[in-house]
């Protein structure tokens, strides 16, 4: 039986993620083993994971999960697009997984798989711009040019993301999609008992972890002893922002550097006190806020343009029997070398090498977002967190 395949950031994993699985499972079978693709150490939204990378995929497995795999930090913290091509291209390379899960507001794919085809018809891109040229934001922009109102939403927005790499990856799998259940994305208030992650994790960094702990797994909290944020790096990032000319801004991805963004970011960069007043110094309509801070954060973790164009390798992060009898399969089926030990990576040559070395720098810098900074060389000595109890 092959495998149902989730993309996630589990920052952390809540009550809704337990939802989403449980949903999934009961659509298709307990007997599906599930193949998670995870966010690492940093995530789309331009921040630090509350906590580092193999502690949640361990809460991912204890709510249900059986494989975890790192999406390597160049498309985790990503646009939509990027960061959805990425993800599922590595599900796709296991060459296990042929059903794909995701939620969504919408709760249908028929919706969903019309906006994709929107936003791949060839008149697309002269709408998008034809609505840029007249000041709309661009997410109001690419709503208009592609004519669908679904578009307007998160986990919407996702799932069409998915659904067209899907398609440009040419990847062979069905499509579920589980209805959004309670609080809305970046919503700080519970709706039904289900609180979005973003609450959940304003009310650990403000101390509040009996609240918290209401909102997700029972025990959960107890994994996470100390919660990072990026505040303990704040001074750290201005400090690269300030020292940047044009050309450096120019080479991060995403740059903008043919709409002359890189200038504009020089000046606010010179200017700001702050993170916060940085990112209102250089919003426009054309650049959010979400596009901003990735820029800023990209340019403190020294990541690059010229990334490939999809992750070439599979890093395991975590699994339990049926993740390990999977993996057993996946050596006949992966289409990727598969990194299941810290050693293995220092086998890796050309591209997989310069990824797995700038995600390895990339976990040197988040060790110093908490409290108490931990030491360099993590990437190199972490193994997967494994759980090999009797399933029931």
């Amino acid at each position: 039986m092959n495998a149902v395949g989730i993309v996630a950031e589990y920052n952390p994993f809540h009550l809704g993620h337990a939802w989403h699985m449980a949903q999934t499972r009961s659509l298709l079978g307990d007997h599906r083993p599930v193949v998670c693709v995870m966010s690492g150490h940093w995530v789309q939204g331009a921040d630090c994971a509350i906590a580092d990378k193999w502690t949640r995929a361990g809460l991912a497995l204890e709510g249900g999960a059986d494989l975890v795999l790192e999406l390597p930090t160049p498309w985790a913290m990503s646009s939509a697009e990027s960061f959805a091509r990425g993800a599922v291209s590595i599900l796709a390379a296991t060459g296990v997984v042929d059903t794909l899960s995701f939620g969504s507001e919408r709760g249908s794919t028929e919706a969903l798989m019309e906006a994709a085809r929107a936003l791949d018809a060839p008149e697309y891109p002269a709408r998008l711009r034809a609505a840029l040229d007249r000041g709309l934001s661009f997410p109001a922009a690419r709503q208009e040019a592609a004519g669908h109102p679904c578009l307007s939403t998160p986990n919407n927005n996702l799932g069409v993301e998915y659904l067209r790499a899907l398609s440009h990856l040419h990847a062979s799998m069905d499509v579920i999609t589980v209805p959004r259940r309670g609080a809305e994305h970046n919503s700080t208030q519970a709706v039904e008992g289900f609180a979005s992650a973003t609450q959940v994790r304003r009310l650990l960094r403000s101390g509040h972890r009996e609240k918290a702990a209401m909102l997700v797994r029972p025990g959960a909290l107890d994994k996470i002893e100390e919660v990072s944020s990026l505040a303990y790096v704040e001074r750290a990032i201005l400090a690269r922002l300030r020292t940047m000319d044009a050309s450096a801004w120019a080479a991060l991805p995403d740059s903008g550097a043919a709409e002359g963004l890189p200038e504009r970011l020089v000046r606010a960069a010179r200017q700001a006190l702050s993170l916060d007043e940085f990112y209102t110094l250089a919003k426009t309509k054309r650049y959010t806020h979400a596009r901003l801070r990735r820029l800023a954060l990209s340019a403190f973790l020294g990541m690059e343009a010229d990334r490939p164009a999809l992750p070439p390798y599979v890093r395991v992060l975590g699994l339990n029997r049926r993740g390990q009898a999977l993996l057993k399969r996946m050596k006949d089926t992966c289409t990727l070398p598969i990194l299941t030990k810290p050693a293995q990576a220092r086998t890796l040559t050309g591209l997989a090498r310069q990824v797995f070395e700038g995600e390895a720098r990339c976990t040197d810098l988040y060790g110093l977002c908490f409290p108490t900074p931990r030491p360099c060389g993590l990437e190199w000595t972490s193994s997967p967190v494994v759980d090999l109890t009797p399933q029931e």
